[in-house]
């Protein structure tokens, strides 16, 4: 038994502890509380204990494309960008994989949601220390056969190396790069297990759907991937992925910047969750999401960077200091728990991440604090530079 005591104790599921006491057993929390027990304490000084932080939506796969698209005033622009980038290489690289795993670990982050088109993260998180839910991502707006690319993509992942701490599933990309069939067909195929999508990211989405115009439409036909057969629902993403019975407690709606009161309101009460990305809705022309309002609705609020074509970093810290500028009536015990409980609930990871409970796997961080921080969680949420975050090890 290892018992560390700090000067703030953060467990997420209940308040701070003042001079709290964390002990560990063989890689699980053992106890937490004030007292201090039987046997030595490891007095960490002036830090916050926590657990470590839970990035709901990434895309590792990108990271060698850091700095290398131009900030957007156009979301379905700025993605035509990324993707004649991407048509530049034959493969994705694997070094800045491994540095976008490492740097996401140097911020305090232990569990991710990854999205991959080609399953190239897999060894590289593999041999990290993350664990991830990893998403399969499938496109296909004028798809033939839905049943037999779930199929393929599903042998994909049945010939990994199977691993407790890494969970693929098949995942559809958007409402307008995925048709309705491969859509329903993906989501019933993934039942009871995490469904991420991109959802309500941008104004053209919301045109797409209502009215089958603009700059999405344009997009795919420029592709050559358009389907003259299909007719937009005339709805908002979120009535159109329930008549496709995708929206349930297991559903990742990813962004939400556009989504109506009534979006969350549908989300809510299907216990899904809404992941928050604001640094890089800015950067992609997304727009700023109403991250108050995603709070007001009740359900359930994660946090996710995005990638490294649209954010500088994976700081989770970073990301927290931008939703507490977006929403500065939100408690910051709210954020805190979206960077870590509710990311973990998403992803499936709740039983053993996202809180500091006997039980649980022992991925504690410790950050440093001011002696004279009197309110640590909204000292926390103003963000925290690597430099401040060690992880306890025994």
């Amino acid at each position: 038994m290892i018992r560390y005591r700090a000067k703030w104790v953060l467990p997420i599921a209940g308040r701070p502890i003042s001079g709290g006491v964390v002990g560990v057993e063989r890689d699980v929390i053992a106890s937490v509380g004030e007292h201090v027990g039987v046997g030595d304490v490891e007095d960490l000084g002036s830090v916050a204990i926590l657990p470590g932080l839970v990035n709901a939506h990434t895309h590792l796969e990108l990271s060698w494309m850091r700095g290398q698209i131009a900030a957007g005033t156009s979301m379905p622009a700025w993605a035509a960008s990324l993707m004649s980038l991407r048509r530049s290489v034959s493969s994705e690289p694997p070094e800045p994989i491994a540095g976008a795993i490492a740097e996401a670990r140097r911020s305090g982050t232990c569990l991710i949601g990854d999205v991959t088109n080609t399953l190239a993260t897999y060894e590289p998180l593999l041999d990290s220390d993350l664990s991830a839910a990893i998403f399969r991502e499938l496109l296909g707006f004028s798809v033939v056969d839905a049943d037999a690319l779930v199929t393929a993509a599903a042998e994909q992942i049945a010939d990994l190396t199977p691993v407790a701490w890494l969970r693929p599933t098949v995942a559809p990309h958007a409402p307008y790069s995925v048709s309705p069939d491969l859509l329903r067909t993906i989501a019933r195929s993934n039942r009871g297990r995490p469904l991420s999508i991109h959802l309500g990211e941008s104004a053209q989405e919301i045109e797409f759907l209502r009215h089958g115009t603009g700059e999405w439409r344009a997009l795919l036909e420029s592709l050559g991937v358009w389907n003259p057969a299909w007719t937009a629902p005339g709805c908002g993403p979120v009535e159109y992925l329930d008549r496709l019975g995708a929206v349930d407690e297991h559903l990742i709606a990813v962004h939400g910047v556009h989504f109506a009161d009534a979006d969350l309101s549908r989300l809510a009460s299907a216990h899904a969750t809404v992941v928050a990305c604001p640094r890089s809705n800015g950067w992609t022309g997304a727009g700023e999401p109403p991250i108050e309002r995603f709070y007001a609705s009740g359900g359930r609020v994660a946090v996710g960077t995005d990638s490294l074509a649209s954010v500088p970093d994976l700081n989770l810290f970073a990301e927290l200091a931008e939703l507490r500028r977006l929403a500065p009536s939100v408690p910051a015990a709210r954020l805190l728990q979206s960077a870590t409980q509710a990311g973990a609930e998403a992803l499936g990871f709740d039983g053993e991440l996202g809180t500091i409970e006997p039980g649980k796997r022992a991925q504690l961080i410790a950050v440093k604090v001011p002696d004279r921080t009197t309110d640590v969680e909204e000292y926390l949420v103003q963000g925290i530079e690597p430099g401040d975050i060690s992880w306890l090890d025994w």
